[in-house]
C-alpha cells in the first residue's frame, strides 16, 4: 500500500492506494502485439503468487528494446482501476 493526497469536496484527506509488486517477462514481440492492440490485458503474477490482469497500455511506459523484463509496482485507485507502473528493479 502507498499512501496518497487528494483533494475531495474542497478538503484535502489521506489514505492507502493499493499497490501491488509484480514479475513481467515479456519479449519484445509480446510487447508489439500489447502495443498494437492485439491484447487487452497483461497477465502476470505478483511475488506472492496471486494472478494480477492490468491494461496492457501500461507496458508503453516500461517497454525496453528487449521487451519488459524485472519486478514492478502497479498501484490502482481506491475502487479497483489500474493507475500507475514503477519499477523497482531488475530480473
Amino acid at each position: 500500500m502507498l499512501e496518497y493526497w487528494s483533494t475531495q469536496r474542497g478538503r484535502q484527506v489521506s489514505g492507502l492506494m493499493p499497490s501491488i509488486d509484480v514479475v513481467i517477462e515479456l519479449s519484445y514481440e509480446a510487447c508489439l502485439a500489447h502495443y498494437e492492440g492485439r491484447v487487452a490485458n497483461v497477465q502476470t503474477r505478483s511475488l506472492d503468487g496471486r494472478r494480477v490482469v492490468f491494461p496492457a497500455e501500461a507496458l508503453r511506459r516500461v517497454v525496453a528494446g528487449d521487451g519488459v523484463h524485472g519486478f514492478f509496482r502497479l498501484t490502482f485507485t481506491e475502487d479497483g482501476r489500474f493507475r500507475s507502473i514503477q519499477r523497482i528493479g531488475l530480473r
